[in-house]
């Protein structure tokens, strides 16, 4: 008799290891969503007349993630101020909002990734907040049981600037200044899509990195200090240029912070771990992972970045010069390449206005580029313009998405 053997090689079996596994996890979570679904329309009925949904939720919001605690915390705040019940689902274990004591605001820990989406596309509510895009996209659906959805911006910066479709299917978008409505409006009439109801609240997030930063001592005598604070991926700062750029800034003898992308972390960890041990006998060479950006930004006299919206943190809320690495983002994946090849969105024409270019080939004598670059009063009155665009609403967003959301009319 003839024996065959059937060899498969670690990868290959690694990936079919994957596939049964993500196989595994969806047939599970749809087998949940059916039981969900059958004991709404079935386990509670009288006559033949289904019930009240017990389940049904006025307020909700959702988080996806501990960064984003700034940002919902003063919704928490005024709905805890105003008596009135929110549910906060969060896909964050150690979310801040469980150390509150909340009376009105009720939160739960549902799990990350699908377990998350599973639990929210069965969802029966009047009206949910959230930062996440793509709804109705990839794998987070709009429940047939809620009325209006709501998507609130995480950055003062350009709406386009999500994968593609990323707003394109909520109910309303709450902006942070408005001129981020222009876009929106183009794309739905590119697309043929709904128009949707654009509101200007403000930036929650900002309101509450400031009354942290001015609760932050100032440092006395402090060295000068530069902060690197750059986006993560191929086109970011870091994998970019790592080394050629670190090495002069180093050698200049200032103290350099370098506070990477949270994303980093997760994607770019061989690349981080190389770079610690390179400048890990530099004594003026910090690195900051710390949650809040605010404490580098509060002890640092200029900042360098590429693309990240981290920018318009620093010039709204410190008010200091900025330099950028101009980088070749590819933009084809994005909303804004929709809009004249994005080239000329808000932030990157702001970014011309209010920082200045650090080009490659000034790398080797950044020391003297960067004396050269001292703040001016131009610069100071075109941060100050793009503050009032991009932060409207300063100091009150809280209060006003808790007015937006109380005042949807849900109907039936």
């Amino acid at each position: 008799m003839t024996q065959f053997l059937l060899y498969i090689d670690p990868g290959t079996g690694s990936m079919l290891f994957s596939i049964l596994i993500g196989a595994i996890a969806t047939l599970y979570f749809l087998g949940r969503a059916a039981i969900l679904k059958a004991k709404l329309l079935f386990g509670a009925k009288k006559d033949g007349v289904a019930l009240t949904d017990n389940n049904f939720k006025q307020y909700v919001v959702y988080n996806e993630g501990m960064q984003y605690w700034n940002l919902f915390k003063p919704v928490c705040d005024e709905f805890e101020k105003r008596q009135l019940e929110l549910t906060y689902y969060t896909s964050a274990e150690k979310d801040p909002v469980f150390e509150q004591g909340y009376k009105y605001v009720k939160p739960e820990f549902i799990g990350e990734g699908n377990k998350a989406f599973v639990r929210l596309n069965m969802l029966s509510a009047g009206v949910v907040l959230m930062t996440t895009p793509g709804l109705n996209v990839y794998q987070l659906k709009r429940s047939k049981r809620v009325k209006h959805y709501a998507h609130i911006l995480h950055a003062a910066s350009d709406a386009t600037m999500y994968r593609l479709f990323g707003v394109d299917y909520f109910d309303s978008v709450l902006l942070t200044g408005d001129y981020q409505a222009a876009d929106i409006r183009t794309l739905e009439s590119q697309r043929g899509i709904a128009t949707k109801e654009l509101v200007t609240v403000g930036c929650p997030y900002l309101d509450t990195l400031n009354n942290k930063m001015s609760a932050i001592p100032s440092e006395e005598n402090h060295p000068f200090t530069v902060l690197v604070s750059p986006s993560w991926g191929v086109s970011a700062l870091l994998s970019r240029y790592g080394e050629k750029l670190l090495d002069p800034l180093v050698a200049t003898g200032w103290r350099i912070i370098i506070r990477p992308h949270p994303q980093s972390k997760k994607s770019e960890a061989e690349l981080l771990t190389r770079l610690e041990s390179r400048y890990k006998d530099k004594s003026n060479v910090e690195w900051d992972y710390e949650r809040d950006n605010i404490y580098a930004m509060k002890k640092s006299d200029i900042m360098i970045s590429d693309f990240s919206g981290i920018i318009y943190d620093y010039t709204f809320l410190c008010d200091k010069p900025v330099m950028y690495v101009n980088a070749d983002l590819d933009l084809r994946p994005y909303d804004a390449y929709d809009i004249d090849g994005g080239k000329n969105i808000w932030q990157f024409k702001t970014l011309r206005e209010i920082g200045v270019e650090l080009k490659e080939e000034e790398f080797p004598n950044i020391k003297q580029v960067i004396e050269a670059a001292s703040d001016s009063q131009e610069l100071a009155r075109r941060r100050r313009e793009a503050k009032d665009a991009a932060w409207m609403r300063r100091g009150e967003a809280g209060k006003k998405i808790v007015d937006y959301m109380t005042s949807v009319p849900l109907g039936k």
